[in-house]
Parts: structure tokens; sequence; C-alpha cells
């Protein structure tokens, strides 16, 4: 039996070994033949086949005996598990499409929501501005709780996995609304009772996003206190944290700290080093990380593969003009003693909050994508210079006006990274990767907007452009660090690696192809190189192109009362 085994794990080499022999000729629902298998521990791929009965793997190996009802030839291709989006915003378009065309095309088979605030859970006074706030993307709010927004997607029907962390601050508003107050030990014990409730419903822990306004206003023990709770649970802490740029070390001081005290992993969203004047500090942002992990604390990070990042108008303000949520922030921009006072603090160091817009250098470098208002969306595209420019107006001024005249943060990108530290990231042995968007199409109301590249580019651009292109990573570790790091970090059951029992989450790829199209200036690009991707045992990529299959479930964490034996909640 002629193999290509260059390292495998042991696993791996025992199916092949005696996948040949096998006895039993059993029936499959699906049969992949001949591809190189990347089973997701980082070694390197051997070629054999793959059988599913079901939603589950039941053959990994040599040659399958039997028969199948649908075979993939997978002969020169590279098979492994399906993608995790470690920072996922599907959350609306989701609702909109159950497809998630732009992830499901790159090989994401798991959407991990809930950077700071989840769909859940929801005061009655939550839903009804959450409706008001509303974009393009309109719908109306049913469910209460998180884990009945997460039924509420896997019963309307969406193909890839769900989960999603409880967010920080939707914990924070559910008692203390979006004013900048600290909870008294009541509201605190509140709040710690619905982290445990999410928790128990499958949340995989706490995320914050600690720049934006009123995530902002929590205070570390505030944040140690929520965490304690996810990690009793057996979840983790996962943080946007109080500084990318001028304050990350700190920053990261922090999250460590709070890790530390709560006895929970955890994990940053996104790193980067945010403006020029802080691209050096990756050397030091690394030692930390590593000083920590050595001292057996479980820190990691993931990373989207681009030197622009993504958020709103709110990054360049700061967050005490914000309190009281987006409606109160307006009001406040229309005082003209409150808005000199921004104004100068925006072309300021940020002190106590995160200065994108300074971060930046220059209005140049800030890109308007975002607008609910129907008479701004001509702008879309621009950057903020070119809007002041033809408005005859600063730069600053255009932001606040933007702001009042759309009544939202308007979706913004900044130019802010190194390109070579972002290659340097993609090769750590502890970084996973997020899109940090939505799961758009290249249809319908997700054209009235434009998404960062990375909604339809991340998880091609780092197999294509930095693994295969530029040798940041090699293809077998950057699997692994799609599949089996982010579930171990997770503490997932029976997903992130192929394994004979595993449910049945493959992707099937060609590693000499695979590349992401999607630009700043046409983002509605779909990758391409993705040929077949399965989802618990159901294709809904074949040859490239949607099923419509919608066999997404919910993935829940260890703190869920449905495991056998109920969670983990101590």
């Amino acid at each position: 039996m002629a193999l290509r085994i260059r390292r495998m794990s042991a696993s791996l080499l025992l199916a092949v070994l005696i996948g040949a022999s096998a006895p039993a000729a059993p029936e499959y629902d699906l049969l992949i033949r001949g591809g190189t298998l990347y089973d997701g521990s980082g070694d390197a791929g051997v070629v054999g086949d793959i059988a599913v009965k079901g939603d589950r793997i039941v053959h990994l190996g040599g040659k399958a005996p039997g028969s199948a009802k649908q075979t993939i030839d997978a002969k020169g291709l590279a098979v492994a598990p399906g993608f995790i989006n470690m920072l996922s915003w599907a959350n609306d378009s989701l609702i909109e499409d159950g497809k998630a065309q732009s992830d499901i095309r790159q090989g994401v088979t798991l959407e991990v929501m809930g950077e700071g605030t989840s769909s859940g859970p929801l005061t009655p006074e939550m839903k009804k501005r959450a409706v008001e706030r509303q974009g393009d993307i309109r719908y109306p709010i049913t469910w209460t709780s998180l884990g009945e927004y997460l039924e509420f997607l896997t019963k309307k029907g969406v193909s890839p996995n769900v989960a999603s962390f409880v967010g920080a601050a939707t914990v924070r508003i559910n008692v203390l609304g979006e004013g900048d107050v600290d909870p008294n030990a009541d509201q605190l014990a509140q709040m710690r009772s619905i982290v445990r409730t999410a928790m128990r419903e499958g949340a995989m822990g706490v995320g914050s996003s600690l720049i934006y306004a009123p995530a902002s206003y929590a205070e570390t023990p505030e944040l140690i206190a929520l965490t304690s709770e996810a990690a009793r649970c057996g979840g983790m802490y996962i943080s946007h944290m109080r500084s990318e740029g001028d304050r990350l070390i700190e920053a990261i001081d922090e999250l460590i700290a709070i890790s530390k005290a709560s006895g929970a992993p955890a994990e940053i969203y996104h790193l980067k080093q945010a403006g020029q004047d802080n691209w050096g500090k990756l050397d030091a942002a690394i030692a930390r990380i590593e000083a920590a992990r050595a001292d057996g604390l479980r820190i990691t990070a993931n990373m989207y593969p681009y030197a622009i990042a993504g958020t709103g108008l709110d990054a360049s303000m700061p967050t005490w003009v914000q309190a009281g949520g987006v409606e109160a922030w307006i009001e406040r921009l229309r005082d003209p003693q409150v808005r000199a006072r921004v104004i100068a603090e925006m072309k300021a160091p940020g002190k106590g909050w995160e200065n994108l817009y300074r971060a930046a250098g220059g209005a140049e470098n800030l890109i308007v994508v975002g607008f609910k208002n129907p008479a701004l969306k001509p702008l879309t595209g621009k950057t903020l210079a070119e809007v002041a420019k033809a408005r005859g107006k600063s730069p600053e001024d255009t932001a606040i006006d933007l702001v009042i005249e759309d009544g939202s943060r308007v979706g913004t990108l900044y130019r802010l990274m190194s390109e070579d530290n972002v290659r340097r990231q993609i090769g750590l042995p502890w970084m996973s990767f997020g899109s940090d968007e939505e799961a758009a199409a290249t249809e319908g109301v997700f054209l009235k907007y434009n998404n960062h590249p990375r909604a339809y580019g991340t998880f091609a651009r780092v197999l294509g452009h930095y693994v295969r292109d530029q040798k940041a990573a090699t293809l077998p570790d950057a699997i692994h660090r799609l599949t089996a790091l982010p579930a171990r970090n997770l503490g997932l059951k029976e997903r992130g690696r192929l394994a004979a029992g595993n449910y049945a989450d493959i992707v099937v790829f060609d590693p000499a192809k695979i590349a992401d199209h999607a630009t700043v200036s046409k983002p509605a690009q779909y990758a391409t190189g993705m040929r077949h991707v399965v989802v618990n045992g159901v294709q809904v990529l074949k040859d490239g192109e949607h099923t419509g299959a919608t066999p997404g479930r919910v993935v829940r964490g260890a703190g869920w009362t449905g495991w056998p034996g109920g969670g983990q909640c101590k």
C-alpha cells in the first residue's frame, strides 16, 4: 500500500494502516476518496479516504471498504476539518440569509459570536431599542435569552453551526443600562446570575469589547466577577481589549490578570498594534503572552489577515460623550460646547479611551462604508477626508455631522496596522482566526453597504496569500490553527478534528488555487478554491457552489445543562 507520509498523528497512522484490511463493507452516505487528509493535529497530510454515515465520520485513513450513496473524488485536493470563525458578526446576516455564503465558500463550518455584545439575554427595553437601531437588515426580535436566539437560528435554518459568548456589555445593560455607572453589590450579583444562566444555556464564556461604550465603563473587578462565573462552568474569557494601540501592553496585562484571578482561559480578539507609533510593540506583546503561557495560563489570540481595521466613528470619539446609548450621544453632539470639546479630544492622544482617529494618522485613512440613511449611501467607500473636502468642513466636524445625520455609529474602515506585523502574527502557534464580520452574500440587502473585505476573504487569504504565497506558516500548521486549536480553546466536544466518531464537518479545497478576491473598493467578491464543504454530514458546498442546505446546529459550551449528566457549572 503506497502512502505519501512525512509525519502524521498516531491515530491517523493507525487508521491508514488498518483501513485497507477492514473486514466490513458498510454503506456510507458520503465517501471522500483519495484526498490528502489533514486531521487538524498540525501533522503532515496523508492520502486516504473519509467515509461519513449520518452526521459522523465512520472511516478515516486508507481505502474505505464498501460503497456510498455519494462519492467525492478528492485526488490532488486537501481534506480538513471545517474551519472555525472565532470572531463572527453573523448575528443579523444569518437571520436575513441563513446560507452564510461568504463564509461557507471559504470553508467555515462554525460561527462563534459574542464580541462584547450578544443577541441575548434581552430585556423588553433592550429589544425595543435594538429594533429601533436596526439598519438595512430588519427583523422582529422574538427571543429573550441567548439560548433562545441560537435555537431560533437553527430552527429557521442556517448552513453553518453557531455558537456564542455572552457579551459582558449585554449583561451590563440588562442591569445597569447604557450609562457610565458602577454596579453595587446587589447589581453585580444579578450580573453574575445572568452569566451563569447563559453558560447553562451553552454560552462559550464571557466576551468583552472594552474600547466601546458602555463596555468601556466596566472596571477590572467587574470583569473578573463575570468571568469567574464562566470559569465555574468550564468557559473562557475573550476580549477586544481596552487598548490595541497606545496602551496595548497594559491592556494585555489586564487580560492576563482577569484570567489569573478568575481561573478562566483568556483569548485576545483580533490582536493588532494600532497606529504607526505602536507597530514596534509586537515583540513586547508576544513576550507578555508567552510569559503568561509559561506560567501555566491558557492565553491565546485570534486575528484577521488584513492591515486595515473595521469599526465605527464611535472609535474616533471619547466614550464619555457616548454614555446612555447612541441617541444620547447624538443629542450631546448637537450642543456646540460639547462638539467643541469632542473635536479637541479627537485631535489629541486618547486619555482613558482608545482614539483610533488619531491612531490612523489622518482623515485620508478613514473610509466610511456603512450608513443607515439612504441619503448618505452615495458616500459609501469615500474617505473621511474626501467627504470633508466636498462639504467644506474639517474632518472632525464632518465625522460628527455624519453620526448625527445617520443616527448611527457609521461603519468605518481604518488604516492602522503594519503588513509586516500581520505576516508575522500569522505564524504564531497560539493564533487562530476570525473574520470580525457578518456572513454576507453578493446579492440583495448586502449590496446596500460595503463590508470590510475580511467578510469574503479572511480564511482564503490565510491559506492562499499568507501560507502558500508568503510562507508565513505551513499548510498543516495553518489548518491546525483554523480547526483543532480553536476547538480545544473553546472546549468543544467531537469537533475540530478529523477522527472516527467526530461530527462530519469537513472541507475539501485546492491549496494551489484557494484565493481571496475581496478588496476595500469591491468587497463583495467570493473567495475561490474551496470545492466542497460538509456540515454535520450534509453537503452545503458542491463543486464550489452552495447547495442551499441548512444543516447547522447550535454548538454549546461545557456549562450546558443538556449534556449527559448535566453541565459543568459548579
